[in-house]
């Protein structure tokens, strides 16, 4: 046990009042445990933390006059240790034994009356993040009033997640009622869902949301409107950085903020409550309002921002210490951010355990404790070095929230951003502007649509500027690593973090690491990578797109190149072009309509112009097709139909079309039959002839063999991701000297399949695979084919 302050001793809270700190580590421990474990566990924390808070308090009272702010402390932790071994528990009791999670282990129907409790979220599947019309399904919390499961009641008032379609539940809103169907499927461990539903068809009788949540609906869809002013990548952020909704920002963009670091911007949390409510009072004292009128002003503003944004886990967190704040401000009380923070998680994991697992708090609580603690701190030393303060307090903010955030960041994604610090420094003088116009746009919307247009406008150039410091950052080889997941990757990362700041205790260490976070800092902007990346003379490059295809064939003109898929997500192909220098493309080729082949069209479109888009006689699935018809239209593209005999040619390429020999039915959408659907292409380089196959597979390749074409070619593209699916005579009849793989890192198909593989080296063929040697390029020497690895020698 800690030693207790000495009888007589000066018991004045520190600057930094750490004791409501104990209490908030309690709760949050305590029903962490328990969600992780069983119920039982947390009411043992808490009867623990209860008996030692009863022991420590009984030891004060025995020291006598002057320890009455400790007994508030140990007063504090009393409470909370019986509420988390009380109410907690029986929640998390009544949800470990909720009926609903048993019969989702079963995957029954079920009839739920249920209460949506969030906004709809999209649901980003896989090459799909982006569709203009948005995500096919979507995700809302909600918490079941009646349920019925295979036609019999069930006692259950638990929570559940519904994936619904996104026709009829987009626009739903938070307090609705209603009547659905589908199907149980069991929810992930360590929380308090009991079931996640896959419903099926629109809601029934649902009922109307509350007038302040049809309010903030409509301003946030006015907001969205005036945003249409801005280019297509700035009007889809803007909405994400004022109030949340990133409903129309492109999977493009949203990767790039993730691999840049930059992601939390668009999750509205302390920050944006800090720059409206500091509007306000800012406002007030211009106007000369006393304490009073101010914080009422900023606690209005407040109330309508977080009913604005909705209620996620870092803008309760950082809405309830804005509430807190704004009291001691009333009160006249300073360095009231720490207890804000305790109270904050106390309240809120007691409200709601499930935050207790939460991502977004606990990155929210981490963070804002590293800005609180640890932030201030740095940024008076480098003032005591002669930094100006502007630049010194710049610099630690980011340098603390990445150093406190990292160990979670890695434990939970499994990866680290390591040009996070350098990209919010960038990125940061035009965050507040751009809230504060964004905020005043939102509110003159529904009332002023021109008025908030220009707005929309003046805020506009700093929006570019954060998808431009977004981009470069991402671009950076490197820019985002690996990291082992789970708690021991987490540990391993604070282990790491702990080296690094008693490493930056020694004046070597400190130059060295402000030299390359200089350097890192002028790249970002300038974009001024240098890269022995592409090799001269290449003529096909396969890019690492991850699971799926996307090729790219140079044209001998400048600038130029044929893409043949594009695999399935944007962010890998768009990189992988700006590598390649490409900024014009007469011609994308879909070999066939499966995701990890067309899910980055959007990729070729950004800042590229495109002639055409070439598909073959496959137009499943359907809701695909129309995708990529909406796409193309949308920009002005033509889309063609490629056949059997078609050929084209450009000065450095030419491409004859050998398949598909095969179309599939328009029924459903069969993997196999379109799989055997997609284009067959023969390209003509410099280095000689490349076989592209798309994915297919034992019908598809013995069509080809039966058709007496011509299959022979120095390059093949092994079909379906080196799948078991091909035939040892049709590698004999193109007899390759070099197989490509395109295929992701430790995917779950099982691809490339090793016998395959065998079998093309038996018959003297190289193989170079993306998920072991990233982009993959042939170059032409002597007119015969060499593999080039991006970042290898030849």
């Amino acid at each position: 046990m800690s030693q207790l302050p000495p009888v007589g001793a000066s018991m004045a809270p520190p600057l930094h009042d750490p004791r409501l700190v104990p209490a908030a580590v309690t709760v949050w421990v305590s029903t962490l445990v328990g969600l992780l474990w069983t119920w039982w566990a947390a009411a043992a924390c808490g009867v623990l933390a209860a008996v030692g808070a009863g022991v420590l308090a009984w030891r004060l009272t025995r020291q006598g006059t002057g320890s009455h702010h400790w007994l508030g402390a140990v007063g504090a932790l009393f409470v909370c240790g019986l509420l988390t071994a009380g109410p907690t528990s029986v929640r998390l009791h009544i949800s470990e034994h909720d009926p609903l999670r048993e019969a989702a282990r079963r995957g029954p129907s079920a009839q739920l009356h249920v209460t949506l409790t969030e906004r709809p979220r999209p649901l980003r599947s896989p090459g799909y993040a982006n569709r203009r019309a948005g995500a096919r399904s979507v995700l809302i919390p909600a918490d079941v009033e009646r349920a019925a499961v295979a036609g019999s009641p069930v006692a259950s008032t638990g929570r559940v997640l519904l994936i619904a379609p996104a026709t009829g539940w987009s626009s739903a809103l938070p307090g609705q009622r209603g009547t659905l169907r589908g199907t149980l499927a069991p929810a992930r461990h360590g929380e308090l869902t009991a079931a996640v539903v896959h419903v099926r068809g629109p809601p029934r009788h649902l009922t109307a949301a509350a007038w302040w949540q049809r309010g903030a609906e409509s301003v946030r869809s006015s907001l969205r409107s005036a945003s249409q002013v801005l280019p297509t990548e700035p009007a889809g952020l803007l909405p994400g950085l004022v109030v949340g909704d990133t409903s129309g920002l492109p999977g493009i963009v949203e990767e790039e903020f993730l691999s840049a670091g930059l992601s939390h911007l668009t999750a509205v949390s302390g920050t944006n409550v800090a720059i409206v409510c500091g509007a306000v009072l800012l406002l007030a004292r211009w106007c000369r309002l006393g304490p009073f009128t101010s914080a009422g002003g900023a606690a209005v503003a407040l109330v309508g921002y977080v009913v604005l944004v909705g209620y996620e886990p870092s803008v309760l967190r950082a809405g309830f210490m804005g509430a807190v704040g704004l009291l001691a401000l009333v009160l006249g009380r300073q360095g009231s951010a720490l207890p804000a923070l305790g109270a904050a998680v106390c309240v809120l994991v007691l409200y709601d355990p499930a935050l207790a697992t939460s991502m977004g708090f606990a990155l929210s609580v981490v963070a804002t404790a590293g800005l609180v603690l640890v932030a201030p701190r740095w940024a008076s030393g480098l003032c005591r070095r002669g930094v100006p303060v502007g630049l010194a307090q710049g610099i630690a903010v980011p340098v603390a929230a990445f150093l406190v955030t990292a160990p979670v960041i890695a434990g939970m994604a499994g990866e680290v951003s390591v040009v996070s610090v350098a990209a919010n420094v960038v990125a940061t003088p035009v965050v507040a502007p751009i809230t504060v116009l964004g905020v005043l746009a939102a509110a003159l919307a529904p009332m002023w649509s021109s008025g908030a247009e220009s707005l929309v406008y003046l805020a506009g150039p700093g929006v570019s500027w954060l998808v431009s410091v977004a981009r470069r950052a991402a671009a950076i080889p490197g820019a985002v690593l690996p990291w082992p997941p789970g708690w021991w990757g987490g540990v391993l990362a604070l282990g790491v973090v702990v080296l690094l700041v008693v490493a930056l205790r020694h004046r070597g260490v400190r130059a060295a690491l402000v030299v390359a976070f200089v350097a890192l800092l002028l790249l970002i902007p300038a974009r001024l990578v240098a890269s022995p990346w592409p090799p001269r003379d290449w003529v096909l490059v396969a890019c690492d797109v991850g699971q799926g295809d996307g090729i790219v064939l140079a044209t001998g003109e400048q600038d130029r190149a044929v893409v043949v898929d594009t695999g399935p997500e944007p962010g890998p192909m768009n990189r992988c072009l700006d590598r390649l220098g490409v900024e014009r493309i007469p011609l994308v080729v879909l070999s066939h309509l499966h995701a990890d082949h067309v899910g980055g069209l959007a990729a070729v479109f950004d800042g590229r112009a495109v002639g055409a888009i070439a598909v073959g006689p496959g137009r499943t699935p359907d809701w695909v097709w129309r995708d990529v018809v909406d796409r193309a239209s949308a920009h002005g593209t033509r889309v063609v139909r490629v056949g059997i005999g078609d050929r084209l040619s450009w000065p450095g390429l030419r491409l004859d079309v050998l398949g598909p020999r095969y179309v599939p039915s328009e029924q459903g959408d069969d993997g196999t039959e379109v799989n055997n659907s997609s284009v067959v292409l023969r390209a003509t380089t410099a280095a000689g002839r490349v076989l592209l196959t798309g994915d297919v597979e034992l019908a598809a390749q013995a069509d080809l063999l039966a058709s007496g074409a011509d299959l022979r070619a120095e390059v093949l593209k092994i079909p379906h991701h080196g799948s078991r699916y091909s035939l040892p005579p049709f590698l004999s009849a193109v007899a390759p000297g070099i197989a490509l793989v395109s295929v992701g890192a430790d995917n779950t198909y099982g691809h490339p399949n090793p016998g395959t593989l065998r079998d093309a080296a038996s018959r003297g063929a190289l193989i170079a695979r993306t998920d072991t040697g990233g982009d993959t390029a042939i170059v032409g020497i002597d007119g015969q084919p060499a593999v080039v690895r991006r970042g290898q020698s030849r």
